[in-house]
């Protein structure tokens, strides 16, 4: 995918659809892309594409479409970040062919979902999205559900990003090479817009935390706050590739946190030049 920070501007939570099947071409490359999600944990994510009305599904909050993408894991330790991370590459991707889409975790039959998505024992689906095209106009129920949560407004630079401790706001002007990166990440989608990462910049390390929220995990259906923080270091990761940092994934907590609420969840090092 190129031009992130296009793509991350424009795309927008589609729940209005215009009610045209995607076109053979456009579902072509999108099971295409589908079939080789990757994530840094390497934990497999399997997405399935479900028809509303022969598998009885149901969503209140969209209309103009049957088509929806259903998302399931192993219920292992990150297994809600890797989910975050690898629908998020394809969402993005929907987003570059003119498929629109929207995060769903909790307004929907989940039972029915949950059914059609064969889920076993040991696996989760924390969320789902309808596919479609979007709609030209929005439903008044989709205008006023965008506007109760704000859904076009962000948190500034310096309360999400901080230098060398969660005390320190860090400035657009000293996050320097980073600073790109760090604003996709602020513009990414989150659960009714909680904006819920907080990331420290220590030298050379990028360092993911989640502030949580109350209401948003479940043990069965996984955490849709741990769900945001794999769409927040997908757009990290993404950015920083597409200004050619050659950034490293890995879970080494630096112990920097005290703070009950606030959980550590990854860390991206950019390795000196060695030039």
């Amino acid at each position: 995918m190129e031009n992130i920070e296009e793509l991350v501007r424009n795309r927008r939570s589609v729940r209005t659809f215009d009610g045209k099947e995607i076109s053979p071409e456009d579902m072509e490359k999108l099971t295409t892309f589908m079939s080789d999600l990757k994530n840094p944990y390497g934990i497999p994510v399997i997405c399935r594409l479900l028809d509303a009305k022969q598998q009885k599904l149901s969503c209140p909050v969209v209309s103009g479409t049957d088509l929806y993408l259903g998302v399931k894991a192993k219920r292992v330790p990150n297994a809600d970040v890797a989910v975050g991370y690898s629908l998020e590459m394809l969402v993005l991707y929907a987003q570059s062919i003119g498929i629109g889409t929207v995060w769903v975790g909790g307004t929907m039959d989940r039972a029915a979902f949950e059914r059609a998505m064969e889920l076993d024992a040991d696996e989760m689906m924390p969320c789902m999205s309808p596919l479609g095209y979007p709609s030209k106009k929005m439903s008044i129920k989709e205008s006023m559900m965008r506007k109760g949560v704000k859904a076009d407004s962000r948190n500034s630079f310096e309360t999400m990003f901080f230098d060398g401790d969660l005390n320190t706001p860090l400035t657009p002007e000293k996050a320097g090479k980073l600073e790109y990166p760090l604003e996709m990440v602020r513009w990414a989608p989150s659960a009714v817009n909680k904006q819920p990462w907080r990331i420290v910049v220590n030298q050379n390390d990028v360092h993911f935390y989640l502030k949580h929220s109350r209401g948003f995990g479940s043990k069965s259906s996984g955490d849709m706050q741990k769900v945001d923080m794999g769409i927040a270091l997908c757009h990290f990761s993404l950015a920083a590739e597409e200004r050619g940092l050659n950034i490293k994934f890995c879970i080494s907590d630096p112990e920097i946190s005290t703070e009950a609420d606030t959980e550590y969840i990854a860390t991206y090092t950019i390795p000196e030049s060695k030039h």
